[in-house]
C-alpha cells in the first residue's frame, strides 16, 4: 500500500499545497501532503494547476518545506499561488499494490458475500496496512495480506476479502 493524496486531474497526484509566499524572491512555504518527502528536490518537476514548475531550490525548515521553482522569483508571483496545490504525474503502483486513496471508501465483502462496510482508513504497520472497515458490524480491522484480501475491484469500488477465525471477534 502506498500512502498518497487524490487529485482533480485523474492523471496526478497531490503532494503539497501552497501556504504562502516566504521571502521577496519567490520562496513559497508549502504544506507537504505526501509521506514521500523525497519527492521533494531541486530539478523535481511539479504542475501547480495547469502549469509545469522546475524546483530550483528546496529547504527543509522545523515548520516545514520551503520551495523555489524557477519562473516564480518575486513576492507577486509567489502570492498569485498561495492555496494552489502541487502535483506530480500519476505512477501507476505495480500490480497488486494501490495507493491508499484507491481503497479509501471501497465497498468490503465476504467471499460468502457478507457486507462488512466501508474502508474508512487505511493503518500503515510494520509489516502490513491493516483496513479500517465501518459497517453494520461496526468496526472490523483488516490485515492487508493474501490470505485475507481476494480480490479488489476499483471501477466496481468494491473488496472481497475471507475472514480468518477471530477477524469479527
Amino acid at each position: 500500500m502506498v500512502a498518497q493524496a487524490p487529485s482533480a486531474h485523474p492523471q496526478r497526484l497531490v503532494i503539497g499545497r501552497v501556504l504562502r509566499p516566504w521571502g521577496l524572491r519567490g520562496g513559497l512555504r508549502i504544506e507537504v501532503l505526501t509521506e514521500r518527502t523525497e519527492r521533494f528536490f531541486p530539478g523535481a518537476e511539479v504542475y501547480i494547476q495547469d502549469r509545469l514548475y522546475h524546483c530550483r531550490r528546496v529547504r527543509w525548515e522545523k515548520e516545514g518545506l520551503i520551495l523555489w521553482l524557477e519562473g516564480v522569483d518575486t513576492l507577486t508571483t509567489a502570492q498569485a499561488l498561495r492555496g494552489h496545490l502541487l502535483e506530480i504525474p500519476f505512477t501507476p503502483p505495480p500490480p497488486g499494490r494501490f495507493y491508499h486513496f484507491q481503497v479509501l471508501g471501497l465497498e468490503v465483502w465476504t467471499d460468502t458475500g457478507q457486507f462488512l462496510g466501508h474502508i474508512r482508513e487505511v493503518l500503515e504497520t510494520g509489516s502490513n496496512d491493516v483496513y479500517v472497515v465501518h459497517g453494520p458490524q461496526g468496526e472490523v480491522l483488516l490485515p492487508a495480506i493474501d490470505a485475507v484480501v481476494q480480490s479488489i475491484d476499483l471501477d466496481r469500488q468494491r473488496m472481497v476479502v475471507h475472514l480468518l477465525p477471530g477477524l469479527l471477534s
